[in-house]
């Protein structure tokens, strides 16, 4: 009798907030709270106010009773920030809006998308990383507190237009007050419709979907709030989306891949550069290599099927890339036109199956719209049918997928080291932008970076060796591509060779242990009970890290140290340590690893 007086109490004082058209609710721990009235809500945390987001007075304009109910996330990913992934949360229905307030944020979506009036008020001289939208999401995310930005033409920011940018792709992090930080995004793209970015007039970032039909209910908008720690840790993006698709993944491995595009452009329609690149894997123990494009125009009388039958041969699973053909079409690499029909993608993913091949990497999508979001979960559920992995490149970022389809282990959606393939941009800017991302493109989903490299491509690279080697920890991607090229990676330390020859390739858990966006970052990742510690300067000055690996664990056990050396011509500092330093001192643009047993 006691619960359902509580329960006639908690109606009566829920009817009386709708009917005023003002009510509240807070996370189940108490420390996000939410305040909707007049047509805005008002997300507090610990006190602090975090941000306003207009949603509308239709979307709550009713008189009858708000509906309560708790939800608990628990599944397991067989990639990710962690495999076992739990989080809990109050579910709110009202009007039009489902609102659900977990510890780590909020996930608010219209049950009517035609009445969508959602936009996020961020004032000026709010600190924020923004990246400017395309439809590749390859851009930078620098430090602003200002939404008066320039735009800039092609990618990278090659020119500059005398306008300004007013169109925002996903995420952006801000940090409204020191020390509590908003990072925005959206999760569960479903068919029929298209996912969205943000457009701003002034300090109001309205929530715009791209051209689609957007039946049914809109997706998950989410703001994922609270410390750093708190952010970078957060699952909420797959909490949010559906259960996996795919009954039985048994066959999903995840792994580390040897990657040819970096060094060599147009290497994969040479069948003794393909080679190479499979004994490197053979060498390392990699169990991917993959075959980029134009395989399908290989010289000297060689065939796919030939480098496919020799990476079998060698005990390396092989990968293929095909053209999407939504995109990039005139005057861009093939195969084309293989995919887009349905008997057609039947077909080709059958082939691929029959003869050996592990999984495809899809490029050159064409944005956001609901014809590529339908396409791209039509080549998930055909490339599961077939058992093959799936790595979307020249697309948009991870919206919860890789746990509805989990055979999508990675997908681009970031400026990466291809780009020292490119431009010279990327030289100055990159130890900056990988002290980003773990804090704005890689908190979503994986990250295909193609991370680590020791030689130079087209443009040379500053970062130390250290640095490089840190980011195969610090960046998350459940098909980790290698960049460079096969003699400087076995010209290396055999600590090195070794450490990637034993590189994870799912991780237990994930700690952020410190670190401020675009200046430096300490991460540490468990796979079984070994601990990961990596860690990289940002900045062109000396700086000294602090590494509080109590965060992660609290027993010191032996570890191997990967430091930066006293000189390029000396660029390893390599040796066993039994104490872990409270604090590492890097090179300009330097960084560590440490390997703790």
């Amino acid at each position: 009798m006691k619960r359902i007086h509580r329960t006639i109490l908690l109606a009566a004082a829920l009817m009386a907030a709708v009917t005023a058209s003002a009510w509240q609710g807070s996370s189940p721990n108490g420390k996000l709270k939410m305040n909707v009235n007049d047509g805005r809500c008002t997300l507090t945390w610990q006190g602090q106010k975090v941000m306003d987001i207009e949603i509308g007075n239709e979307a709550t304009q009713v008189v009858k009773m708000i509906r309560e109910r708790k939800i608990k996330a628990d599944y397991k990913m067989l990639a990710g920030k962690r495999l076992h992934c739990t989080n809990k949360g109050h579910e709110y229905r009202i009007g039009n809006m489902v609102f659900r307030l977990y510890n780590d944020g909020l996930a608010f979506r219209y049950e009517s998308p035609a009445k969508e009036q959602a936009a996020y008020i961020i004032p000026e001289g709010t600190k924020r990383w923004m990246q400017q939208w395309s439809d590749g999401y390859e851009g930078f995310f620098p430090l602003s507190t200002t939404n008066q930005v320039k735009a800039t033409g092609g990618f990278g920011g090659s020119s500059v237009l005398n306008r300004l940018n007013n169109r925002w792709g996903y995420p952006l992090l801000m940090e409204p007050s020191d020390g509590v930080f908003a990072l925005i995004t959206e999760a569960n793209i479903e068919k029929g419709q298209s996912a969205s970015c943000l457009f701003n007039d002034g300090e109001r970032f309205r929530v715009v979907p791209d051209e689609g039909d957007n039946k049914g209910h809109s997706p998950w908008r989410v703001v994922i709030i609270g410390t750093l720690e708190d952010i970078v840790q957060s699952t909420l993006v797959t909490d949010v989306s559906d259960p996996s698709k795919i009954a039985d993944t048994s066959w999903i491995h995840p792994g580390v891949v040897s990657w040819v595009y970096w060094a060599y452009n147009h290497g994969s329609n040479d069948y003794n550069i393909i080679k190479k690149y499979v004994d490197m894997a053979a060498t390392l123990r990699l169990p991917y290599v993959l075959i980029d494009a134009e395989w399908d125009e290989m010289k000297d009388g060689k065939t796919v099927e030939d480098a496919v039958n020799y990476a079998l041969s060698q005990g390396v699973k092989p990968m293929i890339w095909y053209n999407s053909c939504v995109g990039w079409i005139n005057g861009a690499p093939g195969p084309k036109f293989r995919l887009n029909k349905p008997e057609d993608r039947e077909k080709e993913f059958a082939w691929c199956e029959k003869i050996g091949v592990a999984g495809v990497k899809i490029d050159f999508f064409s944005g956001d719209n609901q014809l590529n979001m339908d396409y791209c979960q039509d080549l998930l559920e055909s490339g599961a049918r077939h058992h093959l992995l799936m790595n979307f490149h020249g697309a948009t970022i991870p919206r919860g997928w890789q746990r509805t389809w989990p055979n999508l282990l990675s997908t681009e959606g970031v400026y990466g080291a291809e780009w020292y393939n490119n431009v010279p941009t990327f030289t100055k800017r990159a130890a900056a932008h990988n002290a980003t991302l773990p804090f704005t493109r890689n908190v979503v989903g994986p990250m295909d970076y193609t991370p680590c490299a020791f030689s130079d491509s087209q443009h040379p690279h500053i970062t130390t060796h250290a640095h490089e080697l840190a980011l195969t920890v610090l960046f998350e991607s459940g098909l980790q591509h290698l960049a460079d090229r096969p003699e400087s990676f076995l010209a290396q330390p055999q600590e090195v060779q070794q450490f990637l020859s034993e590189l994870p390739n799912v991780w237990d858990d994930t700690r952020l242990l410190s670190g401020y966006p675009g200046e430096y970052v300490v991460m540490a990742r468990r796979s079984g009970k070994t601990w990961y510690v990596a860690g990289i300067n940002g900045s062109d000055e000396e700086q000294t890290l602090a590494l509080p690996w109590q965060k992660a664990f609290k027993k010191m056990r032996s570890a191997q140290a990967f430091l930066d050396g006293p000189s390029q011509q000396q660029p390893w500092n390599i040796n066993s340590i039994t104490q872990l330093p409270t604090q590492v001192t890097c090179q300009p643009r330097g960084g560590f690893l440490f390997v703790v047993r």
